[in-house]
Order: structure tokens, then sequence, then C-alpha cells
């Protein structure tokens, strides 16, 4: 979105301030080539966070799924640890 910039009324308010009037146009000409060109509006902040708020929700969706995974290997090397402890404390036993 762009918004006018009021060079004539800026000057005129920098030359009621006593800045002289060739002084007062520099200034009001640089403000509207420089500094409103690089103004953000509230539009622009939606869109940003917008797109900020699905990359989160896709990293959380990606972080679910790896966590899940990861989940699911432990639970698997636990058994495997468990069925490998239990077979030799069998193995112990029958040796006594």
């Amino acid at each position: 979105m762009v918004y006018a910039f009021d060079t004539l009324g800026y000057s005129k308010r920098l030359r009621d301030g006593g800045i002289p009037p060739n002084q007062a146009e520099a200034h009001a000409e640089a403000a509207r080539d420089f500094i409103m060109v690089e103004l953000v509006t509230k539009t622009d902040l939606n869109v940003a966070a917008d797109g900020l708020r699905r990359d989160i929700e896709g990293l959380r969706r990606d972080m679910d799924a790896r966590i899940e995974k990861l989940s699911l290997q432990l639970t698997i090397r636990l058994g495997a640890l468990m069925v490998a402890g239990i077979g030799a404390l069998a193995v112990i036993l029958r040796l006594h």
C-alpha cells in the first residue's frame, strides 16, 4: 500500500518553523523519496505475519513427524534390549 505524502504541507510546516524555503523543499522531497518508500504498512506486517505463521506450522508438523519417528525407534530399541536381556537371563538360569 502506498501513502501519499504531502510535500507541500511538510515544507510549509518547516518554513513556518523558521527553515529557509529552499531547505524546507529539499527536506520534503528527500522525505518523500527516501523515507516514505521504506515505510511498512499494517497490511505489509499482516502479510509477513501470515507467512511466518505458515512457516511455523510447517515446522511444527515436521517436528511432530520427526518426534513420532524417534519415539518409534526408541520403542523398538527398548523392546530389542528387553528381549536380549530376558534371553541372557534365561541362558544364565539354565546354566545353573
